[in-house]
């Protein structure tokens, strides 16, 4: 992983405003990898601090008192996090010069938590710096993109997927197929490589995607809507029309059209952001799969 990380564009910036005093207050990170995302939140730490993998050991761990990260993992930020975030931002650094708060999968914090914030990540105290990370900007507050610079890291090259995954288990015999169909996203490749569930949350999000009426997308919201890995099915259809714009545009064929497909793309990452709100998943599911048939249906008419 820190391979991958350390050769994109995202990390050269950062890499330069730190060597240069040019650090911003505060960075968001979009990096489209629900199970990479922190790992590569702290390698941004190491390089905050000018440190390497062995004496940063304290920072991979998460025990590092100058560098904060939040909220624990596996859970989401709570507004006892968020207060005692601020509460410790006003301390100075124990260890070193400055601080940095981290807060991974950002875009999962609610609109009220986000306000909270606010005037923190504007003007924070002396020498605090904060470092979001996002798989998708779509749920985060305008008002706090705007006191942020934002660094993108882009789906990785299949070669570059498959180099890193040959550098985990050069035997394994999935590692080609992996590349090829993760659509530049290493953590799923990761999870392709192991089977389990991924396997079944991938043949869901090609059965989902494959609805083309509404009678097929009601049996497939009934037989997905209680699904335990909501958000990754929903991340793993976004990616399997991404890739599909993809085909299209090295002028392969496909039977939804171009713009519905960037239509599907866009929906499925609010979807994202709206079943944080809904608990209703089946519901939710079937309105999606049902806008994206009536905008393919309208650009094929439009076609005709």
């Amino acid at each position: 992983m820190k391979q991958l990380i350390c050769g994109t564009t995202a990390y050269r910036t950062f890499s330069n405003d730190a060597a240069g005093g040019r650090l911003s207050h505060a960075y968001m990170l979009h990096f489209n990898d629900v199970k990479n995302l922190r790992e590569a939140l702290k390698i941004f730490a190491l390089r905050f601090f000018g440190l390497t993998e062995e004496n940063g050991r304290r920072i991979l761990n998460e025990s590092f008192t100058d560098c904060r990260i939040f909220p624990e993992e596996g859970k989401k930020l709570t507004a006892d996090a968020v207060a005692a975030l601020l509460a410790d931002s006003i301390l100075k650094p124990l260890e070193c010069d400055r601080k940095l708060y981290i807060i991974s999968g950002f875009e999962q914090t609610t609109q009220l938590l986000q306000n909270k914030l606010l005037k923190t990540l504007e003007e924070p105290p002396q020498g605090v710096h904060f470092l979001l990370g996002v798989t998708s900007p779509a749920p985060v507050l305008d008002t706090v993109k705007s006191r942020v610079k934002t660094l993108v890291v882009p789906p990785f090259t299949e070669e570059q997927i498959y180099a890193a995954l040959r550098r985990k288990d050069a035997a394994n015999p999935l590692n080609r197929a992996a590349a090829e169909s993760c659509g530049g996203i290493f953590g799923a490749a990761e999870n392709m490589v192991k089977g389990g569930w991924f396997a079944e949350i991938a043949e869901a999000a090609r059965e989902i995607c494959a609805v083309r009426d509404a009678a097929a997308a009601g049996r497939a919201a009934v037989k997905y809507g209680d699904t335990k890995y909501k958000n990754e099915l929903l991340a793993q259809m976004g990616l399997n029309y991404r890739n599909a714009l993809c085909r299209i545009a090295r002028g392969g064929g496909s039977d939804v059209t171009a713009a519905a497909l960037t239509y599907a793309a866009e929906a499925v990452d609010k979807a994202v952001s709206d079943v944080k709100f809904n608990a209703f998943f089946q519901g939710l599911l079937f309105d999606l799969m049902l806008r994206i048939i009536e905008e393919n249906d309208r650009w094929l008419k439009l076609q005709a």
